[in-house]
């Protein structure tokens, strides 16, 4: 506890005196010589780095175990302490975000970032290795042999993945971000921002209480810029900005038959087949194409600017590598780029619940079927009135809706009985315009650093974006940097090494020159 201790303060009266320094004096490094300072301490550093992330990796972290999300939230605050950050850890009623700021005298800027440390349940049985036991390999998976890191004498492959639950989605942030830090101070390269974290210890439940936090904290946020240290880059490997997320909804929607089974022999072709059903219904809402038929879906989306437009006509297309990746012959959305099919609403079925196949399979009409639909929203649609648009829709191709189960008097009473199980209100879709002045001057900065710099209006998943839009005035930017395969809320999702060593660079660049301009 001593060594803890005297470490800490080591550390933090270090961090003192490098960021002393005035972010002006150093303002005229140029940025490719920041890069490779922050690069050369990386590869003297790169087993231990590796280790302090195997260590964070190896703490269970499914959100909804409230004691693993403390245990990771301590850890998490005593990384950032042991770095001179001022911590607090912050509650509205549920799971913890530890929040950070590190002050730097002379600077004007503050520059705001999030992650998250939680992460989606696990099916132990269905990894290749525990998914807590985090596990280096030569190459992405079934190709890949487990090596030992603490026996790699010299610079790790930087091919190589590291297999663990949150790899991808999102602990490499957190230590990135760490390890950025002791690289600047251990090279001299002063802070030109103040930084301030925010790290979610429920980001996989929908952050259902950021907003209560901010509301409770204002102060805490005030900051130039919000940038969003989340999701998968690229297709294409180059540096990605992404300006927007799509908003997200659920509905579990359940059919009816009989309600007890019927032998599928003697009934079939006369009781009404709830799987039968529910397939009409899935038809009705939504073609072969992804194209949306319910009426008056589209009225409200938000099209995409000229300057949105051409950023997606730029990008690398990476259609056919993907298929090919993927063993996709023909995708959805008749020939639109993936990139701008994102910023379109997208209604998915997550699962359905429907009786068993294979060996599972009995010769049975059930008495139900119920499958679980994810809404992709875009900006300008409401989620209340998507609702009524769905309701409207299922009730005029003959559905009878209702939203508790059924009595037998209702079934006997109406034909299509259906209930819809709304999970919550969901939340709109978010875009800050490409032209917004810290938008631009962030843009300027990260193009020095990689001239191919990618630009695109928005990233098909959620994240929880309208929470700050809502409450504050300040632009919101997604720097994604994790690998496109990460397998993120799957088996055996992993992070490339270099992925790591990538968001070293370019947090070292975004916190050196953010402040200078």
């Amino acid at each position: 506890m001593k060594k803890m201790q005297s470490d800490s303060l080591f550390a933090s009266l270090i961090a003192s005196l490098i960021i002393a320094v005035a972010p002006s004096c150093f303002a005229q490094m140029p940025i490719l010589e920041i890069s490779t300072l922050v690069n050369d301490y990386r590869n003297e550093h790169e087993q231990e780095i590796l280790i302090d992330f195997v260590n964070l990796l190896s703490m269970p972290n499914d959100s909804a175990n409230s004691e693993d999300i403390d245990a990771n939230a301590e850890l998490i605050s005593q990384m950032l302490q042991s770095r001179g950050f001022a911590t607090r850890t912050l509650r509205a009623g549920r799971a913890p975000y530890v929040f950070g700021e590190l002050t730097t005298p002379g600077a004007t800027k503050t520059l705001m970032l999030y992650a998250h440390f939680d992460g989606q349940p696990v099916q132990e049985e269905n990894w290749t290795y525990p998914p807590f036991s985090p596990t280096l390999m030569s190459a992405p998976l079934p190709d890949g042999e487990p090596i030992d890191l603490e026996t790699v004498s010299g610079s790790f492959d930087p091919e190589w993945r590291l297999y663990a639950r949150s790899a991808g989605d999102d602990k490499m942030p957190i230590v990135a971000i760490m390890h950025t830090l002791d690289a600047m101070r251990a090279k001299g390269i002063p802070l030109s921002v103040n930084l301030k974290l925010l790290l979610d210890g429920e980001e996989e439940r929908g952050s259902p209480t950021v907003g209560q936090i901010i509301d409770e904290n204002p102060s805490l946020f005030d900051a130039d810029l919000f940038l969003f240290c989340d999701g998968p880059m690229h297709q294409s490997r180059r540096a990605q900005l992404v300006f927007g997320v799509r908003g997200s909804g659920t509905v579990d929607i359940t059919t009816y038959g009989a309600t007890r089974p019927l032998h599928s022999g003697h009934y079939g072709n006369w009781a009404p087949n709830p799987i039968m059903q529910l397939s009409y219904l899935l038809t009705s809402m939504r073609n072969e194409h992804g194209r949306i038929l319910v009426n008056g879906y589209y009225d409200n989306v938000a099209t995409l600017t000229e300057a949105e437009r051409a950023a997606i006509n730029t990008m690398p297309d990476t259609a056919a590598d993907l298929q090919n990746e993927l063993s996709i012959h023909t995708p959805e959305g008749e020939g639109v780029r993936l990139e701008e099919l994102v910023t379109l609403p997208a209604i998915n079925a997550r699962g359905i619940v429907a009786g068993g196949v294979g060996t599972q399979g009995r010769n049975i009409i059930l008495p139900s079927a119920t499958v679980s639909l994810n809404l992709r929203m875009v900006p300008n649609q409401q989620p209340l009135r998507l609702r009524e648009l769905i309701e409207s829709h299922l009730e005029k191709e003959g559905f009878f809706v209702v939203h508790e189960d059924p009595s037998a008097a209702i079934l006997r009473n109406n034909s299509n009985v259906v209930k819809l199980n709304w999970r919550g209100v969901g939340n709109a879709g978010l875009r800050t315009p490409m032209s917004d002045e810290v938008a631009q001057h962030l843009i300027g900065i990260m193009r020095e650093l990689a001239p191919d710099l990618i630009l695109t209006p928005s990233m098909g998943g959620t994240l929880p974006l309208n929470a700050f839009d809502d409450r504050l005035d300040t632009p919101i930017i997604i720097l994604p940097l994790a690998n496109h395969d990460n397998n993120q809320h799957g088996r055996d999702e992993n992070i490339r090494l270099q992925n790591i060593w990538d968001a070293m660079a370019v947090y070292g660049v975004l916190f050196a020159k953010f402040g200078g301009g």
